[in-house]
């Protein structure tokens, strides 16, 4: 909005003419995106508060959880507004790449609220039917194949995505790659709720992703640093370092409050959103197999649960009595109940979050 506004006064002020510049941009919704955090944080705490919006503990999980009992959730408000409001100040609101992502971030922040509504104010055990959570999943993954499909940006690879560690490797899954798509956006949006399970966990590795995807988006929106790195490149899609760069600062404002003990938790609004965003970003810059790395905890978190119960469902089919394969599923509660406290669980996974981010940059030049 800014830039629209202020950019073409250049001519009469010419340091209006820093705002043509991506990386400033991106310096200041990052920088905005921080400072909105710890101005409206304690107040919306305070509001969760006040409105006796607060977390219910699963029975059956770690005794040391039953303490967090009645902590405000629902704080996911609080980083759509950290960084929608960047976003909209410091983006090229008529940018194609920008608007999907930010449709794909508003649309799974409503059905998160949705669901965080019906289980903590209305009550209702399992929140939104999960079925009605999935068809919402799979529609805005229709939508984001669909306009896709239809733009000049992805003429002719449209339905291709980058393949790591292979120079100028692109796989084609023609008409399928809708469904590529589709699972990608679930998948991720899935996967980063399943891994909101201890304080900062997740806030702390979405800040880590999302300042890797900063630096692809730069790289993908420039003609000369993607060819020199052998990468696709997407006229304009630099634009989406701005939405990254926001949502970076935005989970690292949260993660002050969120840190252990926690004062407010994320909850549905805030880890289907952010794991939407993310899942988008990664279609948008066909970097769909890169994400399989650079949230690669994610990814372990959601595989963790699917063995959990494929184990279980295997073990009792054969034997008539279920067994286990980790002392509790998604992993983070695993090391929880072998002894290991909650900070060192989440301190050594954004460990493993940072050398996996670091890891997915080198497959740049790896190849």
């Amino acid at each position: 909005m800014l830039f629209h506004f202020l950019y073409p006064l250049k001519e009469y002020w010419s340091i209006l003419n820093i705002f043509q510049y991506i990386t400033f941009r991106s310096a200041m919704a990052a920088i905005s995106a921080l400072g909105i955090s710890f101005l409206i944080g304690p107040w919306v705490i305070h509001k969760l508060q006040t409105h006796q919006i607060g977390e219910q503990i699963r029975s059956d999980g770690p005794e040391t959880h039953l303490k967090k009992k009645g902590t405000p959730t629902m704080g996911g408000v609080l980083i759509l507004t950290a960084v929608l409001l960047p976003t909209l100040l410091f983006a090229k609101l008529d940018n194609m790449f920008i608007q999907i992502v930010l449709i794909a971030t508003i649309w799974m922040g409503v059905i998160g609220f949705l669901d965080d509504y019906l289980k903590v104010v209305k009550k209702k055990k399992k929140g939104l039917i999960a079925v009605y959570k999935l068809v919402g999943q799979v529609l805005l993954g229709v939508v984001v194949s669909f306009w896709i499909y239809n733009v000049p940006e992805y003429s002719g690879n449209w339905n291709a995505t980058f393949v790591p560690f292979l120079k100028n490797m692109y796989i084609n899954f023609g008409f399928f790659y809708p469904l590529i798509i589709i699972l990608v956006i679930t998948g991720t949006s899935n996967a980063v709720n399943l891994t909101d399970g201890l304080d900062g966990l997740a806030t702390g590795l979405l800040a880590i992703a999302f300042t890797v995807f900063a630096a692809i988006t730069y790289i993908t929106g420039r003609v000369d640093f993607s060819e020199y790195l052998n990468i696709l490149y997407l006229p304009g899609a630099g634009e989406l370092t701005v939405f990254a760069a926001a949502m970076a600062g935005a989970c690292l404002g949260f993660l002050w409050f969120n840190a252990a003990p926690a004062q407010v938790f994320m909850g549905d609004v805030g880890s289907l959103s952010t794991g939407a965003a993310l899942g988008t970003l990664a279609v948008l810059l066909k970097k769909e197999f890169l994400l399989f790395i650079i949230g690669g905890v994610f990814v372990w978190e959601a595989i963790s649960v699917m063995l959990q119960m494929g184990y279980f469902r295997w073990t009792k089919k054969r034997t008539g009595s279920g067994i286990r394969l980790f002392k509790m599923a998604p992993i983070h509660h695993h090391f929880e109940l072998k002894g290991w406290p909650e900070t060192r669980v989440v301190i050594r996974f954004w460990i493993i979050g940072i050398l996996l981010a670091l890891f997915s940059l080198t497959t740049f030049k790896i190849r």
